[in-house]
């Protein structure tokens, strides 16, 4: 895939760069939320530090060149470019779609990787709201996406990220056809979506994104009565700190939220 043209990370920290044994000393607080193993090629590493410091094209180049492992390092380059630096929704599409077909092949070479399976509905569920959540359910993509969520968690139980995305779903489904045929349907309740919250916030307690989605999953869940926990939860993620670029990221969509 082409990234001429990409969009520079607007925030560039020199904290954000790990050159070095850096990496790999602060590799399990990075990779907290998503549980990526340590990668021993030295390609791959290299994808993970662009990754990390935002340079989220050079991620792209350098870890599908380096294939295998390396392609989970463009997947998340990928997706987080595309969730928050591409305002045009066709190319939102676009990327989101080449992850999808990038994390089936994955998951066919590495099937006991979590996070083939993790981006894998990641990137289903970004695509799914540009088209409509319900346009997704009709297509069929709700059941692909939970499969996908249950297969990384089966994996990796202590998958922040996922557990994040599993609530999420859950909780636009109960919003989209409500409670009664989003359950029978898609197994979607009000109860497990906030207990899947309530289990990311505990696995990275430092997380802003865990505040936002959690935020926006209990307004959809249950409406004007936590309104004032969505509110708290916002500006908790505003106050969240950042040690790499998608982190600096999700603080500033917080904070751009409470400024609106």
């Amino acid at each position: 895939m082409s990234t001429q043209g990409w969009r520079k990370f607007p925030h560039p920290e020199k904290q954000y760069s790990y050159a070095g044994d850096a990496l790999k000393k602060n590799w399990a607080r990075l990779h907290q939320g998503d549980r990526e193993p340590w990668p021993e090629s030295a390609e791959v590493q290299e994808a993970w530090r662009a990754y990390h410091a935002g340079d989220f094209a050079q991620a792209v180049e350098l870890g599908l060149k380096a294939g295998g492992a390396g392609i989970s390092a463009a997947n998340k380059a990928a997706m987080i470019y595309a969730t928050y630096l591409v305002d045009d929704d066709d190319e939102k599409s676009e990327l989101f779609q080449q992850i999808i077909d990038r994390a089936e092949l994955q998951q066919k070479a590495m099937p006991d990787a979590a996070n083939v399976w993790y981006f894998h509905a990641y990137a289903l569920g970004r695509y799914s709201q540009l088209i409509s959540v319900g346009e997704a359910l009709a297509k069929g993509l709700g059941g692909k996406i939970r499969a996908s969520l249950e297969k990384t968690l089966e994996l990796e139980p202590d998958h922040a990220e996922a557990h994040i995305a599993l609530g999420a779903f859950q909780a636009e489904v109960i919003d989209k056809v409500g409670s009664l045929v989003g359950n029978l349907t898609y197994g979607a309740k009000k109860d497990n979506a906030v207990e899947h919250f309530e289990t990311a916030l505990e696995l990275i307690p430092f997380s802003a994104i865990a505040r936002m989605e959690m935020a926006n999953g209990l307004v959809m869940l249950f409406g004007k009565s936590k309104m004032k926990r969505a509110e708290d939860l916002y500006a908790e993620a505003a106050a969240c700190e950042a040690v790499e670029a998608m982190e600096r990221l999700d603080v500033e969509a917080a904070k751009a939220e409470l400024e609106d």
